[in-house]
């Protein structure tokens, strides 16, 4: 089972990475529901919603790591 310390280690590392990109995606973070559920052994990371922009930096940045 992961532990809510090992999540938050995960997203903080993914926020670190996609900031190397210029991309911030601000509701970033932990599903909470999640840690509720009778079976927690995957936790869910939020990526939330972001505008446009931001959509077409992430698709640029995934794009130009599998180049």
């Amino acid at each position: 089972m992961h532990s809510p310390t090992e999540a938050d280690v995960c997203a903080e590392e993914l926020r670190a990475a996609l900031a190397a990109h210029g991309i911030t995606l601000p509701s970033l973070g932990i599903d909470l529901p999640a840690f509720a559920s009778h079976c927690p052994t995957r936790p869910l990371i939020a990526l939330g919603n972001c505008n446009l922009l931001t959509a077409q930096a992430l698709t640029a940045a995934l794009l130009k790591g599998t180049a």
